[in-house]
């Protein structure tokens, strides 16, 4: 008996960006298009005759804008729901928002270009739909095709050993789907003295700065988008720019990041196997390593890695996931020393750290 196909509805103004979603997530065969709707209005009726299992949405629509649609599904009917918005930084405040009202996931459409690209964005376009329908829909108030799937061997080959320890402390994040909020529940319980974070969040480009910039005025730590180079201080997290992977790198006592182009690994890029690694490789028992809600495996086998360099690990549990997937990958191939419930893990990890 072949699998139920994912039922989607894609609402967006533009009929080449409707037309365009459609053919990238027909081509999943996991993955069947509904129907699509011009704006909000003609998505209730569409709504109304069948529902939906994931809904990707665009922000800025006439009649009825993304945000108070989003609202009203919410509060009505809830339904997954992907934002597909344009590459703008300057919409990405109204993007946050619709992830406190309860959307799901942030990608960006997909662009005419080169091929590498198209190709990128579809693989991103799907899996988010995907871990959409597999995730828990929250109501929040303010506040499968197998694709080619490269490790982190393709970034950073693996090391037989982890350099020797400096005595001081860091910490390394990982989080797809839903961790967004995840991050901003765990980072802002954190005091100012907080040992130095490193944090992989699949996020498109350009938002990861208006996300990090949301989070450094909530938090008493500093918060801000990782540029090549950046110190890892006490005090401070910093956030893989989208687009791009980031390493955990060392000179002398001195913890520094890298930022690195390079292929998709375990689908996304920036990659959390890709930090984790690197943490295994230059923190070794010094670092703590947490990874939280998301689809797919990224970071379980780094984490494995890191486990067995000398470092503490901590899983988010499923009971407090958007999606139980890359914590559940790690716990499976005994990577976490810990499983806690996501209000816990904060705590937990500074204790690890002293």
């Amino acid at each position: 008996m072949s699998k139920q196909k994912i039922r989607v509805l894609i609402v967006d103004d533009s009929a080449v960006v409707r037309q365009t979603l459609s053919e990238v997530l027909s081509s999943d065969p996991e993955i069947e298009v509904m129907a699509t709707a011009s704006d909000p209005f003609v998505a209730a009726d569409r709504i109304a005759e069948e529902v939906p299992d994931v809904i990707t949405l665009d922000i800025e629509m006439p009649r009825m804008d993304g945000l108070t649609f989003l609202k009203k599904i919410m509060s009505q009917h809830p339904i997954p729901v992907v934002i597909c918005s344009s590459l703008a930084e300057k919409g990405a405040q109204s993007t946050f928002r619709a992830l406190e009202y309860g959307a799901v996931d942030i990608v960006t459409k997909p662009r005419l270009g080169a091929r590498q690209f198209l190709e990128d964005s579809r693989i991103t376009l799907c899996e988010a739909v995907k871990a959409a329908a597999g995730s828990r829909v929250r109501i929040l108030g303010p506040s499968h095709t197998v694709e080619p799937k490269l490790t982190a061997d393709a970034i950073l080959p693996a090391a037989t050993r982890a350099m020797a320890e400096t005595t001081e402390k860091v910490v390394v994040v990982g989080a797809s789907t839903g961790g967004t909020e995840a991050l901003k529940t765990l980072l802002e319980t954190l005091p100012a003295d907080t040992p130095g974070i490193v944090i992989v969040q699949h996020m498109p480009e350009l938002f990861t700065r208006a996300f990090a910039n949301r989070l450094d005025g909530l938090c008493a730590i500093t918060v801000k988008e990782a540029e090549m180079n950046d110190t890892v201080i006490r005090g401070r997290a910093l956030i893989a720019p989208g687009n791009h992977h980031l390493l955990l790198k060392r000179s002398g006592a001195r913890y520094y990041v890298e930022i690195k182009e390079g292929p998709l690994v375990c689908r996304h890029r920036p990659s959390v196997d890709v930090l984790f690694r690197s943490a295994a490789r230059y923190a070794g028992q010094n670092a703590v390593g947490v990874i939280l809600t998301g689809m797919g495996d990224d970071g379980a086998r780094g984490m494995l890695e890191m486990k067995q360099a000398g470092a503490k690990t901590i899983a988010q549990d499923e009971a407090s996931c958007v999606v139980f997937g890359m914590p559940k990958e790690a716990i499976k191939l005994g990577a976490a020393d810990k499983i806690l419930p996501l209000q816990a893990i904060a705590g937990a990890m500074l204790n690890c750290a002293r």
